[in-house]
């Protein structure tokens, strides 16, 4: 059985809030897997742009590029609110997600991509937000990555981290990384490094 747009109903949709992001309540029904339709429910969503996020990646001398930032939603991190990521940035409309991948890597740790490609995409917490993550990974010449990034009136203060692969890989292992879209990246490249390396040569 495969249900599709016509088998729910959104009843009702209350605006919560309205700021950087929307938080909206919703009545719905839908249909049931063992037939028949649900009760009304009530789901409480935050909205919120899509967004892209890119790998950094050197083909060449096998490094990836990392950036650091601090993140209120991680306040509560025994080792505090600083989290390794990887650069991101939300989908306006004005930019196509490959667009979106080409600028947030320049501004958040000074990238040039000079290839691009698509890892994965992918609904970050359905279960409450409808953000949507367009994922890839992207060549970059690593010889001159580094320093402090980011825009001063968004309030970013953003630090590279330009590291081995073997330093990467050990950083995620070793549960440093905890972020989902750096952590999906690099569990990709450590399935497709060899074959990524022959193609970028």
């Amino acid at each position: 059985m495969h249900f599709n747009q016509n088998d729910y109903e959104v009843v009702d949709r209350e605006l919560l809030y309205q700021g950087v992001f929307r938080m909206a309540r919703y009545l719905i029904k839908h249909r049931l897997f063992d037939g028949g339709w649900s009760e009304l429910f009530s789901r409480e969503l935050m909205e919120r742009y899509s967004a892209s996020a890119v790998l950094p990646y050197d083909p060449k001398t096998d490094r990836v590029i990392l950036i650091e930032q601090f993140r209120p939603g991680a306040i509560s991190n025994p080792v505090g609110p600083w989290l390794l990521e990887i650069p991101a940035g939300v989908i306006t409309g004005k930019e196509t997600p490959e667009q979106v991948a080409h600028h947030e890597a320049q501004e958040e740790a000074g990238c040039i991509l000079q290839e691009l490609i698509p890892i994965y995409e992918f609904y970050v917490s359905p279960g409450g937000s409808n953000e949507y993550l367009n994922l890839y990974c992207g060549r970059v010449d690593s010889s001159n990555i580094h320093g402090v990034h980011g825009l001063d009136h968004e309030h970013e203060n953003i630090l590279v981290h330009n590291v081995t692969y073997d330093q990467a890989i050990l950083k995620l292992n070793n549960g440093e990384i905890k972020t989902t879209p750096a952590i999906i990246a690099l569990l990709w490249l450590q399935l497709n490094r060899d074959k990524l390396r022959t193609a970028w040569k």
